[in-house]
């Protein structure tokens, strides 16, 4: 087994009060059997793009990274926001007090055969834990489980709510489109 990175610490090595309710209590039915460190891995890549992303722009200092996190991702938000915190690089005043705001988008998916747009709240029954964590990893097996409630086709877009997006930096001594 291989070192941690550092700046990366297991949620296990943090006292219990510290942790998110992900990680203290069981996972939802969507989320068991899925290992915290997929949410982890995520927040890292996020980390990593913003400071890429806020140094191209020229960004002394960052106050603020929204990340949006579409709703078919199936990710723990509360887990992903205290990774968001985890994986910060150690010594870089470039985050040093940014917050995190993590934005939920609802999954809009259009039917190709009848053209109805709808939700998961238009779906009545929830796929199954094995489902929803298959989904969870490949977003793309949507089409496997999920059915137009219209027609009943399994041909449809994902208009939204798909992916994790790192929406907008906002910070001093620089400028990114869509900032402030």
């Amino acid at each position: 087994m291989s070192e941690p990175r550092p700046g990366l610490s297991p949620p296990a090595a943090l006292p219990p009060g510290d942790l998110p309710a992900a990680l203290r209590s069981p996972a939802p039915a969507a989320q068991q059997g899925s290992p915290p460190l997929h949410e982890f891995a995520l927040a890292d890549a996020v980390v990593k793009a913003a400071v890429r992303a806020a140094r191209e722009a020229g960004i002394d200092r960052v106050e603020a990274v929204v990340v949006r996190v579409g709703e078919l991702q199936q990710i723990a938000t509360d887990l992903f926001e205290f990774s968001l915190t985890q994986v910060l690089p150690p010594s870089d005043p470039l985050l040093e007090g940014a917050r995190f705001v993590v934005e939920r988008e609802a999954v809009v998916f259009r039917c190709r055969v009848c053209g109805r747009e709808f939700g998961t709240g238009d779906l009545g029954e929830a796929p199954g834990a094995d489902e929803a964590e298959a989904v969870h990893f490949i977003p793309e097996l949507a089409h496997a489980f999920v059915r137009c409630p219209g027609c009943g086709s399994p041909d449809f877009d994902i208009l939204a709510g798909r992916g994790v997006t790192l929406e907008r930096i906002e910070g001093r001594g620089g400028d990114l489109p869509g900032s402030p």
